[in-house]
């Protein structure tokens, strides 16, 4: 797609009524769109976008058009525009200096759950402040560090609890993180690549493939996003114990034996997901609530190492496949935005 040269200047496009955003297109297909762009109303705020970061699990099966009929309505962004499987923007990992708005936020690092944008209004209460200890560049993990703190609720660790996380992208590597801060627990980081040594080292966590995880576990947290993930998960549990799954496959269908150990030993397989608070938090928690908790978390220098890459918005047409492809590598991709 052909970008117009005003395009890359962020602030000429913003003050000129326009905004540049990234949209899925069809299936492994996504382009720049230059659309209209109103004034804030009362209550609004304008937001320049400083950097937004792609959650590769859930925007790689929108990118391949794998999200599930049943799932159109629950699997909506908060700001999402268009419908699925395409044309449709998506995306929920936005930092931004507020432009214009009310007074208390006017310049402010702001976090959004907003798609791929340069430029973009919402209502004043969709903002949170970044706080002044946390780097605008680190907190466009804000949305992981919220699915891990929720799956961390989920899983209840206990004191003393061994606990093993499958899976060492951002997600698990978040989960493990926030589970070793536990007193007494002893908690091993898991993934079929061993280069993720060197990650879970960075973040203070013990580290092994599969072939070297501790058995006779109380609590087994799987986010691999791999079924081969969840049947070792079964495998590892110790009686009594309990798997959280923290994965979500998609329109895929995943096969996993539950004979054997998993009646015999009266095991727990519970479903974790970013869309609901757990019930005994729901009285007194709200997303808001559960969002700013997430950012403060992000204070920690070493949650740096969950940024594997970066690249300029405008280039993220040409590297979309590669980013959001299965095979992918990366960790956090962050994509910078013209200053």
């Amino acid at each position: 797609m052909s970008v117009p040269d005003d395009i890359g200047n962020n602030r000429y496009a913003g003050q000129k009524g326009h905004a540049t955003a990234f949209w899925v297109v069809g299936p492994a297909e996504g382009e720049l769109r230059r659309e209209p762009l109103a004034r804030p109303v009362p209550g609004e705020v304008r937001v320049h976008t400083l950097y937004s970061s792609i959650s590769r699990g859930t925007e790689s099966l929108v990118f391949n058009a794998r999200v599930p009929e049943s799932e159109f309505l629950r699997m909506r962004a908060p700001f999402q525009s268009g419908e699925f499987p395409s044309p449709v923007k998506y995306g929920y990992c936005s930092v931004g200096r507020v432009e214009q708005g009310p007074e208390i936020l006017l310049d402010k690092t702001v976090f959004c759950l907003f798609p791929h944008q340069d430029h973009y209004n919402v209502p004043s209460s969709a903002v949170l402040e970044v706080p002044a200890n946390v780097p605008a560049k680190r907190a466009v993990l804000a949305a992981n560090m919220e699915t891990a703190l929720n799956g961390v609720w989920d899983a209840e660790p206990m004191l003393g609890e061994r606990i093993c996380v499958l899976g060492a992208g951002v997600v698990g590597a978040l989960v493990a993180y926030l589970c070793n801060q536990v007193p007494g627990t002893e908690v091993t980081l898991v993934d079929i690549n061993p280069e993720r040594h060197q990650l879970a080292k960075q973040l203070g966590v013990v580290f092994a493939t599969p072939e070297q995880v501790p058995q006779d576990q109380d609590c087994v947290i799987h986010a691999s996003g791999h079924s081969a993930g969840l049947r070792q998960a079964l495998e590892l549990v110790g009686s009594e114990g309990r798997i959280i799954e923290m994965s979500w496959f998609g329109e895929g269908d995943v096969s996993i034996p539950l004979g054997g150990a998993f009646h015999s030993q009266r095991l727990t397989l519970k479903a974790s997901q970013v869309g609901q608070l757990p019930p005994k938090l729901r009285p007194r928690w709200d997303y808001q609530r559960r969002l700013g908790l997430a950012l403060s978390l992000l204070a920690d220098d070493r949650l740096d190492a969950l940024i594997s890459g970066e690249s300029d918005f405008e280039q993220l047409p040409m590297l979309a496949n590669a980013l959001f492809g299965r095979g992918s590598a990366e960790l956090c991709h962050r994509l910078r935005y013209s200053q």
